[in-house]
């Protein structure tokens, strides 16, 4: 089922999966674009998001189905996926949606967080994997999963400091402080978080990018064990850039390859 053609001259229209730093980025440098014409999507988890330049919409498409309709409605051009790394449905979504309707798609995968020789990292697939791996490993863990995911630690014993942008969704750890905060965050306030509570182990999910790295420092530095949960498997022949830079590219040489450009 093909999309409606555009003339060339009118403004590309673009489809942008926020919600990131990297979303951000790309929302104000695709807004300042004369031959785009920009639209971020948010998922709304987040009950007061930054504010972004240009029309945003807020909340899910109802799967496949309803973004294929939202894609032919809004007579999308292209889109360029900028959710978490985790954000595994959203993106499989995108990628058989446009396959579908022959939209072009770009995937911006921020790079992964890679394990140093020193570093001391158990991976796990799940949080629920994360959850029992650390419960075992010590008996003070600093949470930073996210809240959505926070109901997988209600049965561990050991202590859970729970870090996330929004309150954490019960069921919750019997023994537990909740610390509301976002980042950047800088190596010295996370150590200087990590000795005051004694935290003894680290869980986290791989989110890769500069926001949050720096637990990973003072985990190095401080010889603390983390419990890392591995990224979700992207869909097969997704075409991906490692940053908002690569989806700005890519969005100059699809309007450069449009008939009569």
């Amino acid at each position: 089922m093909p999309t409606t053609q555009r003339m060339s001259h009118e403004p590309r229209r673009v489809l942008l999966l926020g919600g990131t730093i990297e979303g951000r980025r790309l929302a104000g440098a695709l807004s300042e674009m004369a031959d785009v014409d920009v639209t971020t999507s948010l998922a709304g988890r987040v009950s007061d998001p930054a504010k972004l330049p240009g029309p945003v919409r807020v909340g899910g498409f109802g799967g496949v189905n309803g973004l294929m309709a939202h894609l032919l409605a809004d007579k999308i051009d292209a889109v360029i996926d900028a959710t978490h790394p985790f954000a595994a449905e959203m993106t499989h979504n995108a990628a058989k949606a446009c396959s579908v309707l022959g939209v072009p798609l770009v995937r911006v995968d921020r790079p992964a967080w890679t394990q140093r020789p020193a570093d001391r990292w158990h991976e796990v697939d799940t949080v629920a994997e994360a959850a029992a791996t650390a419960d075992r490993l010590g008996s003070r863990l600093f949470v930073t999963t996210g809240r959505q995911e926070a109901s997988a630690f209600a049965e561990v014993r050991a202590y859970c400091l729970l870090r996330s942008v929004e309150p954490p969704e019960p069921p919750l750890p019997a023994n537990h402080e909740i610390l509301l905060d976002k980042g950047p965050f800088a190596v010295a306030e996370e150590l200087a978080l990590l000795k005051a509570k004694a935290i003894d182990v680290i869980v986290t999910k791989n989110s890769g990018g500069g926001a949050t790295i720096a637990k990973i420092w003072a985990a190095r530095e401080l010889g603390l064990p983390v419990v890392i949960v591995r990224r979700p498997p992207l869909p097969e022949g997704l075409t991906c850039v490692p940053d908002p830079e690569g989806a700005i590219e890519w969005v100059h040489e699809l309007i450069a390859a449009a008939p009569g450009a």
